[in-house]
């Protein structure tokens, strides 16, 4: 990994609406105790965010502003879900649900001149191929929700030129429950990285700067966090 460039973030979500106990939190915590595995030479640091807009906005530029990030990864729940999603982009416009404070992005744009639709750079198709957990299926999305998780994404992929990730867990259950999920956080995001090396080689030699190759996904529906 980049020596200039070697902290991931990992964010989750607090409580929200009838989700008082917020699964994508539970999830992020659950990584933490078991990091990001032995061979992974990168700090982890993990940030819950509350559903607010307007705080978000402030805390994940931050996060770019303070930190030499090597990638960003945020976390929500999808409550309906029944697998794990990898959300391929993040649109600027739609943003008319509430957040935890009743308020709402003005006309529902996040960046007033921002592209309509930032996509990672990382191919989260190839990823959700590879990234095998024992117990629950990961697929990937071209539709991350347009809430204050899909809110995070487009600003982490506007600030990290694409190098961002919007990973949604389902609701914690008995048969889903965090310790799972944390260990399914912390497959699919060694996949991540390695994808981002693996593009990244290519691009190095030829002397570009963008870290890796972006790809499409399937469009999945419904209010996500």
């Amino acid at each position: 990994m980049d020596s200039r460039s070697s902290c991931v973030v990992v964010t989750g979500f607090g409580p929200f609406r009838q989700h008082l106990v917020n699964s994508s939190w539970e999830a992020v915590k659950e990584l933490s105790k078991l990091g990001l595995g032995s061979d992974m030479q990168i700090e982890l640091r993990i940030l819950q965010l509350p559903v607010d807009y307007r705080e978000v906005k402030q805390r994940v530029a931050r996060i770019w502003e303070d930190l030499r990030l090597q990638f960003v990864v945020h976390v929500g729940v999808d409550p309906a879900a029944k697998a794990i999603f990898l959300e391929q982009c993040s649109k600027n416009r739609g943003y008319r649900d509430a957040d935890i404070r009743g308020f709402r992005p003005e006309c529902g744009v996040c960046l007033p001149d921002g592209p309509e639709v930032i996509a990672s750079e990382v191919s989260m198709k190839a990823v959700s191929r590879r990234a095998a957990v024992q117990g629950v299926e990961v697929a990937f999305s071209r539709d991350a929700g347009r809430y204050v998780c899909d809110y995070a994404y487009y600003l982490s992929l506007h600030h990290g030129n694409g190098c961002a990730a919007l990973i949604h867990v389902p609701r914690l259950s008995p048969w889903l429950p965090a310790s799972l999920l944390g260990k399914a956080l912390q497959v699919i995001i060694q996949e991540m990285l390695e994808e981002i090396e693996k593009a990244r080689a290519p691009d190095l030699v030829h002397g570009k700067l963008s870290l890796c190759s972006s790809s499409q996904g399937e469009p999945t529906g419904g209010l996500l966090l």
